[in-house]
Parts: structure tokens; C-alpha cells; sequence
């Protein structure tokens, strides 16, 4: 997939062992609410054992990335994430300048 010209908003985050059920059933909630949004082009995610995890939304443009940011659901369940689940995160915003991949068959 050609992702050149998205924006890439990046969240790198250390869970704590808080809540683990309430932090899933959150993060599939908000994993569907997403996708509803205009301008939402998908999402990567990955967290190991040691609960370090990165996740990657993927956002037509920066107006679509911006207004995901300032969903009232969005925003009320990432306070309480940065207050119960998480010790620390970091994100980042990127345009991609150049996307390019392969499938092994």
C-alpha cells in the first residue's frame, strides 16, 4: 500500500498493569470509531510482552489526523488511558515523503 502523502500519527506507549480488560474493550471501541472517521486510511499496532507498544494510525491528511484528535470519545478515554494505563507515551506526527513495501507469497 502506497501510503505516500499520509499522515502518520504515531503513539509509542508502556502499559501498566492496570485494567486489562477495560484497556481492551477501550481499545477495540476506539479501534472501530476510527474507522468511521472521514479521512481515516487504517491502523498498525503491536505491544510485547513487556507492554511496550507502538501504534501507528494512518490519516488522509492533517484536517482528518486533527479532527480524530479532537473527538470528544477519543479524547475522554486517551486521558484516562495517560492517567490508568499507561507509565509513559511519546507521539509524533508525520507527513510520509515516500511509502514503499512487498508481500512474500
Amino acid at each position: 500500500m502506497d501510503r505516500t502523502g499520509q499522515i502518520a500519527v504515531i503513539f509509542v506507549s508502556q502499559r501498566t498493569e492496570n485494567d486489562a480488560a477495560g484497556y481492551a474493550a477501550a481499545a477495540e471501541a476506539m479501534d472501530a470509531l476510527a474507522a468511521e472517521q472521514p479521512g481515516y486510511c487504517g491502523v498498525d499496532s503491536v505491544r510485547g510482552a513487556d507492554g511496550l507498544g507502538i501504534t501507528i494510525s494512518w490519516w488522509a491528511d492533517e484536517a482528518s489526523a486533527l479532527a480524530w484528535r479532537a473527538h470528544p470519545e477519543h479524547a475522554a478515554i486517551r486521558e484516562y488511558g495517560r492517567a490508568e494505563w499507561y507509565s509513559r507515551y511519546e507521539v509524533a506526527v508525520a507527513e510520509v515523503g515516500r511509502s514503499y513495501g512487498g508481500e512474500r507469497a
